[in-house]
């Protein structure tokens, strides 16, 4: 899905394939509170029947060194979802960092267990680490459904209308009609820009680039922005039916 996500546009898909990142990280998402859903279960379920508990000290040494492994890796990946930007590395980092946080848990159980003596500490701490989870993989399918949904981010809004109002006094114009939206893999920015008519087309244009080439530098992850040229004198006029 990440090498998929990447592809660059082709005639069917003239917005390239971004979006289905969003698809997978709902997916990763789902699967992670499927997975909780049946720990859970199988917790509750040993409970009732009856709790037991084999080969303690060999058993945390395995789970433990599992738990470092898939931290680190968890990590890593998330790590670099942040840093490019990427869904699906995050959604894949946080499917990975499920499987440490489980045996984490259970370490944790076994040694509480070992500790004491008392059986319930490894289903208590086990639902604990599961609702934490279960947290986690809700949160991921929500940000998932918000993308799919183009919903804004209000602080990437916020930073965008900053730099426009910077920016529309610089060259003596207006904006107005801001648009964003997070395609997964890049941010998509559309805006209108207002210009008095004395200005030639030349130098509007000229003036316009300058503006969405600001507005690319300042935004971290990939952008592709489009600009709207309109006059200002007649322009409510001309768009009084909208």
């Amino acid at each position: 899905n990440l090498w998929f996500s990447m592809e660059s546009e082709d005639k069917t898909h003239p917005y390239g394939h971004d979006r289905i990142s969003f698809f997978s990280a709902g997916f990763e998402g789902a699967m992670i509170i499927v997975a909780v859903l049946y720990i859970i279960y199988e917790v509750v379920e040993k409970w009732i029947n009856g709790l037991h508990l084999n080969n303690i000290a060999e058993g945390t040494g395995f789970i433990l060194l599992a738990t470092v492994i898939n931290g680190a890796l968890g990590w890593y990946l998330f790590r670099q979802g942040k840093k490019y930007h990427s869904i699906v590395l995050e959604a894949n980092g946080k499917h990975v960092l499920t499987d440490s946080w489980t045996s984490l848990g259970v370490t944790v159980a076994l040694l509480l267990t070992l500790w004491t003596g008392w059986l319930p500490f490894d289903p208590i701490i086990a639902i604990i680490v599961a609702a934490n989870i279960l947290w986690s993989g809700a949160k991921l399918v929500r940000r998932s459904f918000g993308g799919l949904m183009d919903e804004a981010d209000p602080s990437v809004h916020q930073k965008l209308h900053k730099i426009l109002q910077q920016e529309s006094e610089k060259h003596d114009v207006r904006f107005h009609h801001l648009r964003h939206r997070n395609a997964g893999n890049k941010l998509i920015i559309e805006f209108h820009l207002l210009f008095h008519k004395d200005v030639s087309i030349s130098n509007a244009h000229e003036q316009a680039t300058s503006i969405e080439r600001t507005i690319m530098n300042s935004i971290s992850m990939q952008t592709e922005v489009t600009s709207h040229l309109e006059p200002i004198e007649g322009h409510d006029e001309a768009h009084s039916d909208n």
